[in-house]
């Protein structure tokens, strides 16, 4: 298994396989021993474990899911207790193994592990605690999982700090950074003596994780910093929060270097609209990539996708209105759907015009499908309950998520697909 999961690291880097084959956001399960003491787990939220004489140090602990499967594959490489986790972020798919290690110390009698994160984690675990109900109805949207239970219980950390902490465990020293990109209470762990850096969710082998729709702010220009300091540390190894490791620090080099990039121009491009007065319908149809970067084997948009930043740094820099007037006081979708079917004549005619644009093809499938998806929308508001139109509807946005290239799209157009296909009223 440790040459299985280097080997596809290689084979990841090489680009004989591809991210949308071995997607970074999966439970893998297996460990490689990376250099002298220190195991990579790729697993739904990696695991990165360190061997030092007094215990364990794991950065990250992963999702509940898997953390029995965790613990057990890393007690077949020690016996080691768990002295010491380190959250990277405050992601459950991260910071949700911790009860199993504390489990296993109660029963042989060992003293319990710390947790150690920075200081705006625990507020993210409150705000989890408050909008319960929210995170389960959009991560069962992104993740296509219908029964998903959001938690309520969290190991919150015994020990935060602000800016940076020397942690010291057994011999060995952890280099904590404190930086703002996919959240805003990301760790760095960075181990100078074996050049081991643990960057948590900052790369993630994919477009950057910096404009979830469904999901709070992201820093993307802040992000970009943060990955150019990390990329002038000289590491060898980085142990990323999802995907494969990154071996021999000139790849790192330009890994970490070429994401900085992809986001900087996306931050400039955007700004550049906003500040000549554009909309963001302007951006978002104008603002694109360097050329090249999205082609790379980790800048794939197999997860997040850049157009969906544009909007991140537009909410970021300008707040929520897009510079149309007439959605800063909006009518109700409802009655401007019913407004629009009746010129049209009727929500039928939407409706076949949604599939027509839909099956078009050619060289400008995507514009038509995006404009295929507002008519079938605004049919399916203007008729509710109509099972015809319901059925229009799903067949369009069923092949918008069949054409999605990334995690997030897809998710919410296979829910738009599914969620009338009884012609129920979509309010």
């Amino acid at each position: 298994m440790p040459d299985d999961i280097l080997e596809l690291a290689e084979r990841l880097w090489r680009g004989e396989i591809t991210s949308s084959e071995y997607h970074p956001v999966a439970h893998r399960g297996g460990l490689a021993e990376i250099c002298d003491g220190v195991a990579f787990l790729p697993s739904f939220g990696n695991v990165s474990a360190f061997a030092t004489q007094d215990g364990l140090v794991l950065v990250d602990t992963g999702s509940s899911f898997v953390a029995a499967a965790v613990h057990d594959e890393l007690r077949r490489w020690t016996g080691q207790r768990l002295n010491t986790a380190v959250y990277s972020h405050g992601h459950i798919d991260h910071t949700s193994g911790v009860p199993v290690w504390e489990a296993e110390c109660a029963e042989r009698g060992w003293p319990a592990p710390a947790v150690v994160a920075h200081e705006a984690l625990p507020r993210r675990f409150d705000r989890y605690i408050r909008t319960a109900g929210y995170n389960e109805v959009i991560n069962r949207r992104q993740f296509g999982v219908p029964g998903l239970r959001w938690p309520t219980g969290y190991r919150y950390p015994d020990r935060t700090y602000l800016d940076q902490l020397q942690l010291e465990v057994g011999g060995a020293t952890f280099a904590l950074r404190h930086e703002r990109g996919e959240t805003d209470d990301h760790t760095v762990t960075w181990l100078a003596d074996r050049k081991v850096l643990c960057c948590g969710d900052l790369f993630i082998w994919a477009s950057p994780n910096a404009g979830n729709p469904q999901k709070v702010q992201r820093y993307p220009a802040e992000w970009a910093s943060a990955l150019r300091r990390m990329a002038s540390l000289g590491a060898e190894y980085l142990l990323p929060g999802h995907g494969m490791p990154v071996i021999g620090a000139e790849r790192i080099e330009v890994a970490l270097s070429d994401t900085a990039e992809l986001l900087e121009t996306l931050v400039d491009q955007t700004l550049e609209v906003m500040n000549r007065g554009g909309r963001l319908d302007d951006a978002i149809h104008s603002v694109r990539p360097p050329y090249g970067l999205e082609a790379r084997p980790y800048l794939r948009p197999v997860y997040d996708e850049p157009e969906f930043i544009v909007r991140n740094v537009w909410r970021l820099y300008g707040g929520w209105w897009d510079g149309n007037p007439a959605t800063l006081k909006p009518a109700p979708e409802r009655a401007l759907a019913a407004e629009l079917a009746a010129l049209a004549g009727g929500p039928g005619v939407l409706a076949d015009r949604a599939l027509e644009l839909s099956a078009a093809g050619g060289a400008d499938r995507d514009a038509n499908e995006r404009l295929a998806g507002h008519l079938a929308e605004l049919a399916r508001l203007a008729a509710p309950g109509d099972a015809a139109i319901a059925e229009v509807h799903r067949r369009v946005f069923a092949a918008r998520a069949d054409a999605a290239t990334s995690t997030m799209a897809r998710g919410i157009f296979r829910w738009a697909a599914e969620e009338g296909q009884d012609g129920s009223d979509p309010g």
